[in-house]
């Protein structure tokens, strides 16, 4: 079985419960220390075996083998993509059975993790798991007052728009976020524009 893992909490000693996103499901497994035993990280990609004797309270993980990719060794692509792991899980804790767009979010976006600045594929990620969740609002209208938005926009969390004058945000102008919410791409944005929607993002999905 494979997935990604998004969270690792310490539990007693050495040993961790690490919540990994596998095709549709989200597992809650139980890792005991030990010396021959490969270290677990957060968002790695590992092939595994679960365990349910032995443990009353929750199942094992056993037999773990890092399924690396080349951008791994790139501390500050790995940083953007443990960022966005943590994020996803903060999203998903709650959910078991959460379909199987969301491991296949991390599938694609892993493959071509490489190819540009990290920020952007995380943002084009994110405004992708908007509109399949049918969170993604397109910038015409202000979620506050519900008036039309004209030439600049303010965004909050989750990529609300907003009057500037009616929410305290960041502010695009509004053709661009309209490009990135239709195309989800971010070709046509400056790395300014990048930096403050990584910041919104960060804020939480």
């Amino acid at each position: 079985m494979q997935g990604y893992i998004l969270n690792i909490q310490r539990a007693k000693n050495e040993d961790t419960i690490v919540t990994i996103l596998s095709h549709g499901k989200l597992k809650t497994l139980y890792r005991f220390y030990g010396a021959r035993h490969p270290i677990v990280t957060a968002g790695f990609k590992i092939d595994f075996e679960i365990e349910r004797d032995g443990t009353p309270f929750m199942p094992r993980l056993r037999n773990v083998v890092h399924l690396g990719f080349s951008w791994l060794k790139e501390s500050g692509r790995l940083q953007v993509w443990q960022h966005f792991c943590s994020l996803l899980y903060g999203h998903l804790r709650d959910v078991e059975l959460p379909g199987n767009f969301y491991f296949d979010l991390l599938e694609r976006y892993a493959a071509i993790w490489h190819l540009q600045n990290p920020k952007r594929s995380a943002i084009e990620a994110y405004a992708a798991l908007l509109a399949h969740e049918g969170r993604l609002h397109v910038p015409t209208h202000c979620f506050a007052c519900g008036g039309s938005i004209e030439k600049e926009v303010s965004l909050v969390r989750a990529y609300l728009p907003s009057h500037p004058s009616c929410a305290v945000g960041l502010r695009y102008r509004t053709d661009k976020i309209a490009a990135l919410f239709e195309t989800l791409s971010t070709i046509h944005m400056e790395d300014e524009d990048i930096e403050g929607l990584w910041t919104i993002l960060l804020q939480g999905m």
